[in-house]
């Protein structure tokens, strides 16, 4: 009997490292690597891109949804960071992206990074986590995205810090597939630790988790 591919789900909030995490695992393990955020975020730039409201329904922008889309370079930017929170609240865009996810792992096995893959995307996969940080940190590391390593502080950090509490509030109490841990995912907090060590971290678990598969 074939042995099912091997699928690893990367949960956590904005800017908590699951991205970092889910790539270097991905390049580790030889599996190829999913980030669904990306997915929303290229809606919302298709959305903001044609003048409309990404609060308003995007589920025919999520369905002509192109991989030319997901290549753009504009799609890390504040304004679609919370354009791509508000098409994600929505069911019919969520439902619109469900199928692409689950077919992108389902011959070969792959690390899926996003909000919801633990328990809506990929509910059985072999091994899960749920990367997490500070507010704080994740304000620091979102700002070193999009500027680089331009110091944040004072009030410019209070602001940053602010928009992430948002964000989690936004994502942790939409109806459809909110932002939670799912019940049999290891929960890794990342501050303090660098990507390395997180990695090391996660490849422990999976070395552990999947052997018992």
């Amino acid at each position: 009997m074939t042995a099912r591919p091997l699928v690893i789900a990367v949960d956590g909030p904005a800017a908590a490292g699951k991205g970092t995490l889910a790539k270097a695992l991905a390049a580790k393990l030889g599996l190829p690597y999913l980030d669904t955020g990306l997915l929303y975020r290229a809606v919302a730039r298709r959305m903001v891109n044609a003048g409309l409201d990404p609060a308003d329904d995007a589920s025919a922008e999520a369905q002509a949804l192109q991989q030319a889309d997901l290549a753009r370079t504009d799609l890390r930017v504040p304004e679609i960071d919370r354009g791509a929170s508000l098409v994600a609240a929505q069911p019919a865009v969520r439902a619109a992206l469900l199928g692409r996810q689950r077919v992108f792992a389902s011959e070969t096995g792959a690390v899926v990074d996003g909000r919801d893959i633990g328990t809506v995307v990929f509910p059985d996969a072999d091994v899960k986590f749920f990367i997490t940080a500070s507010a704080s940190t994740r304000a620091l590391r979102r700002h070193r995205q999009v500027a680089g390593e331009t110091p944040l502080e004072g009030a410019s950090l209070d602001a940053a810090v602010s928009e992430i509490v948002a964000r989690d509030a936004r994502d942790s109490s939409r109806e459809t597939a909110p932002l939670v841990q799912a019940a049999d995912a290891v929960l890794i907090e990342t501050d303090g630790l660098s990507a390395a060590e997180v990695l090391d971290k996660a490849c422990e678990i999976v070395a552990l988790r999947h052997t018992r598969h």
